[in-house]
């Protein structure tokens, strides 16, 4: 049945321009007040400039807690440091993938590139694993599998798509697919059964479902039916895929907890030196 219906588009954010870090110059599209309609996803920070001004500055060390951050790079470069003690460098088609749970403080450096292309995510933690222990992976690249189309490509960073699998989330399952559509190019996505499903325009302009989606756009659609994209230019278009979580939110700058007490715990710890619980082991 679902074969023949179209989910409807519930909400469409364009987002601001917004300055973060150490004067990084960017759009941000979801946060606060999107944060219920766009569970699990709470906050989407969109990059791009061809100015090494708007974003060399990076992002300084700085805490977090309660969530994953998903960095997607089209374009450019980003190097990571945190406390675990990883470094890497994360470049153009590949995707920083950072578990903060029980608390990680990190830094990214961005250096100059022609151009800076990308998003950040914030996928929130269920209220039961917001203190699970800190991870980072790397998602190169060549590690992602892509299924070529006409006219374009659909890359499956993390869950499934059919019967190719990817990097899998082990906290809140995640399907994120980054699919390129050359302009006057369409595809039918008749196999996504996840209530909550986003899309984001990261460049170029599309219809979805008969609705016209202008550039950096985040789209959040019904529980049920198909996605029909058709490229009205060339353009690149993030799609994700989850089950809500429904639960409460508590968000105070880089915290994200369940509860009033959950998140003045955690600003207590920063104070008293005690916000780690995971060290480095030598």
């Amino acid at each position: 049945m679902l074969k023949d219906i179209n989910r409807k588009v519930l909400k469409k954010v364009n987002g601001k321009a917004a300055v973060d870090g150490n004067g990084v110059h960017l759009v941000r599209v979801l946060g606060n007040n999107t944060a219920k309609s766009f569970d699990p996803i709470l906050m989407l920070d969109s990059f791009d400039s061809r100015d090494p001004k708007d974003y060399i500055g990076g992002f300084p060390m700085h805490p977090h807690r309660g969530i994953e951050t998903i960095t997607f790079l089209k374009e450019g470069k980003m190097k990571h440091k945190d406390s675990l003690g990883n470094e890497d460098v994360v470049t153009g088609g590949s995707v920083q993938w950072m578990t903060a749970g029980s608390g990680i403080f990190h830094e990214e450096e961005i250096p100059a590139a022609d151009r800076m292309l990308g998003v950040q995510i914030w996928l929130n933690l269920p209220a039961k694993e917001k203190m699970t222990d800190p991870e980072y992976y790397n998602i190169r690249e060549e590690d992602i599998p892509q299924l070529d189309l006409d006219g374009g490509y659909l890359r499956v960073i993390s869950g499934d798509y059919k019967d190719i699998h990817a990097f899998q989330a082990k906290h809140s399952p995640l399907k994120f697919y980054h699919l390129y559509l050359e302009k006057g190019k369409e595809i039918i996505l008749d196999d996504i059964t996840e209530a909550s499903l986003m899309a984001f325009t990261l460049q170029g302009n599309v219809e979805i479902n008969s609705e016209y989606i202008e550039e950096k756009t985040a789209v959040k659609f019904s529980e049920k039916g198909n996605l029909e994209i058709k490229a009205k230019t060339d353009t690149d278009i993030l799609i994700l895929a989850s089950e809500p979580l429904k639960e409460e939110i508590y968000w105070g700058g880089p915290v994200v907890m369940d509860t009033r007490r959950g998140l003045e715990k955690a600003f207590e710890e920063m104070r008293s030196g005690n916000f780690i619980k995971k060290k480095i082991e030598y």
